[in-house]
């Protein structure tokens, strides 16, 4: 397989002359991978080596190198504090580069004591554009069976992908949640990653979750949480121009790995829009400094768009998914007109025969073609 270039591998050696550079995303989507490219001469060291452990407490790195890569170690309790002084007495020769599987924003460990020393990047599945631009919908198609985690998508196979994903979450749930939070039942966890796998697309109830799992909807919503920051899930709200009404509104629930989703080939499709969407916004965010936002929208007459997304505090795009229509949506015509986005309205179809747009600007497009344009 040749190298991939993913998205923000320019962003990355840009950063890296300047901070530290905290590179955070779902496990085994290529952040390791993608460091060791970066330069020549590294040094690597994983927190959850014991060798490694003891060569970190000692601060007994390369120095002699181009850079060091720190994986995992958000899970050293005082981390951000400890590698604040390191850039405070050492600065970045060599370069520092920190990588990690659970949201490191947002981790318990350690207080906020990096301000002004580093930089955030993500780095979440591949992407039709990063795969082959050439060929759009071939690449859209094998994503949609085995999902756009390099091991399975590249593997094509129906078998390798399954032991794949089983081996993925078993060590998400048995190891990387252990080490976030002191989680017993486990099992009610996976049969909640049963449960939102067939919901995907859909509004979640946490009354009708906490019934079907016999937990309350706090454990729910703090199971969900849990699902966030390991990167299984994540959580689209309702847009509002008033976004706190739109907070107390059920969300959807959309997977970092599309493979995972079992409510058909809808919602297979429209997870693969998301996690594209996502992607982006947060491009847009860590690379550029932009405010961004991904919502869906809905109505009490149910008009209901898929997907909005939001450009520094302005409506940007409406997205609509489908499957196979040749019919605009009313909904979007609808919220085109009412809302009138900044940058238009689009209804992006997987099997379409021929692309259109009304004389308001309201776009029908190929779906592969859509997310091939999308700066991911």
């Amino acid at each position: 397989m040749d190298i991939l270039d993913r998205t923000i591998k320019s962003a990355l050696n840009e950063f890296l002359q300047e901070k530290i550079v905290l590179l955070t995303g779902p496990r085994q989507v290529g952040k390791t991978t993608l460091a060791k490219q970066l330069r020549s001469k590294f040094d690597y060291l994983n927190f959850d080596e014991s060798t490694h452990r003891s060569i970190l407490s000692k601060k007994e790195w390369k120095r002699d190198t181009d850079l060091v890569i720190f994986d995992e170690i958000h899970k050293m309790r005082g981390w951000k504090r400890w590698l604040k002084g390191i850039y405070d007495t050492e600065g970045v020769k060599p370069q520092i580069l920190v990588t990690g599987s659970a949201r490191m924003d947002t981790y318990r460990k350690g207080g906020d004591s990096l301000a002004g020393r580093h930089y955030l990047l993500h780095l979440l599945p591949l992407s039709v554009r990063e795969v082959d631009q050439t060929q759009p919908q071939k690449v859209l198609d094998q994503m949609l069976i085995h999902g756009s985690f390099p091991e399975p998508f590249f593997k094509n196979s129906d078998r390798a992908s399954k032991l794949w994903r089983k081996s993925h979450l078993d060590v998400i749930l048995r190891e990387d949640l252990l080490d976030l939070e002191n989680v017993k039942n486990i099992k009610g966890m996976e049969l909640l990653i049963d449960l939102l796998a067939q919901r995907v697309g859909s509004t979640l109830s946490y009354a009708s979750l906490a019934k079907d799992l016999e937990v309350s909807p706090h454990t729910i919503k703090h199971w969900i949480a849990i699902l966030s920051s390991l990167y299984i899930v994540f959580v689209v709200t309702p847009y509002s121009k008033q976004i706190s009404k739109a907070i107390v509104k059920e969300p959807k629930i959309y997977f970092y790995d599309t493979g995972r989703v079992t409510a058909g080939e809808a919602a297979r499709v429209e997870n693969t829009v998301a996690i594209h969407l996502l992607k982006r916004a947060l491009f847009l965010q860590d690379v550029n400094g932009e405010e961004t936002g991904l919502f869906y929208l809905k109505d009490k007459e149910k008009r209901e768009i898929d997907f909005v997304t939001v450009l520094n505090h302005k409506l940007e795009y409406l997205i609509e998914v489908k499957t196979s229509d040749n019919s605009f949506s009313n909904s979007l015509i609808y919220y085109q007109q009412k809302l009138n986005p900044l940058k238009g309205a689009v209804q992006a179809v997987y099997h379409l025969d021929r692309e259109r747009q009304t004389e308001s600007g309201l776009k029908m497009v190929l779906l592969s073609t859509f997310l091939n344009s999308l700066e991911t």
